[in-house]
């Protein structure tokens, strides 16, 4: 146990001057010190909307540029085929970069979306954020090892966690 010591104005006038301090009467318990450093939903309202992408995952930061012009035009190629059937079945909806809110720590926005008619209905809030699982995401994945990591592992981990059903994830560099 670390310990420190201390002078206080309560100990500067006896005959020690001083006394000892523990760590955990200095610092916080771990688990409080990590909770103060989580982000949260609350927490991306103050950030500065300057063109770049911020998400929170398990109270992680992410913060991306805007994305390649083929990443865009692969997220509106999967919006398109995915608007066409849903017009035609009148199953759901689809929406490119629609914020989905899971829980305080955890507020992305896939590339691509899409939710049955039903959990639209449930699962959306009067600022339009899905506030739950939709049925499909699809992410797009991003230049740079960070970025392919979050998609590949990070979001992966996330959705299957929090319900969603089927998550894509497209390159474009590799046609895959």
């Amino acid at each position: 146990m670390t310990q420190a010591i201390a002078v206080t104005p309560k100990t500067a006038n006896k005959a020690t001057g001083t006394e000892i301090v523990t760590e955990a009467a200095i610092a916080p318990p771990q688990e409080q010190l990590l909770e103060q450093l989580l982000w949260t939903s609350a927490d991306l309202e103050l950030l500065p909307d300057n063109g770049n992408r911020y998400e929170i995952i398990n109270g992680e930061l992410f913060v991306t540029r805007a994305p390649h012009w083929k990443h865009q035009t692969t997220c509106g190629n999967f919006y398109a085929k995915l608007k066409i059937w849903s017009d035609q079945t009148s199953l759901g909806y689809t929406a490119v970069g629609a914020g989905v809110i899971f829980g305080d720590k955890d507020d992305v926005i896939p590339d691509v979306v899409w939710v049955s008619k039903e959990k639209y209905e449930i699962l959306i809030d009067h600022a339009g954020h899905l506030l739950g699982a939709p049925d499909l995401a699809i992410e797009v994945l991003s230049a740079g090892t960070e970025n392919e990591r979050r998609d590949r592992e990070v979001k992966l981990k996330l959705y299957s966690s929090r319900g969603v059903w089927e998550y894509w994830i497209a390159d474009w560099r590799a046609k895959q």
